[in-house]
């Protein structure tokens, strides 16, 4: 398998370890929102132009809109080449 194919699995693995998570808490470490989300946030968001469909991840969907909304968010610029 390559290491694009293998890339993947792991990251699907890693995006429904944080569903149950986020059906808990708006956090992925808790109530409040932490440097762990926003650490992540960055590649969760653009996590599509690798090649993943966060379709499936209601709750990631849901926790991408809300770091979204805190105060003083900026939002990534697009991808372009």
């Amino acid at each position: 398998r390559s290491q694009w194919a293998r890339k993947h699995v792991k990251g699907y693995e890693a995006l429904a370890a944080w569903q149950p998570q986020l059906l808990r808490t708006d956090g992925l470490v808790g109530s409040n929102h932490s440097i762990a989300d926003i650490a992540l946030y960055s590649y969760t968001s653009v996590a599509q132009e690798g090649g993943f469909d966060l379709s499936k991840f209601t709750n990631i969907q849901l926790w991408l809109d809300r770091i979204a909304a805190l105060p003083g968010f900026i939002p990534m610029e697009p991808w372009t080449e």
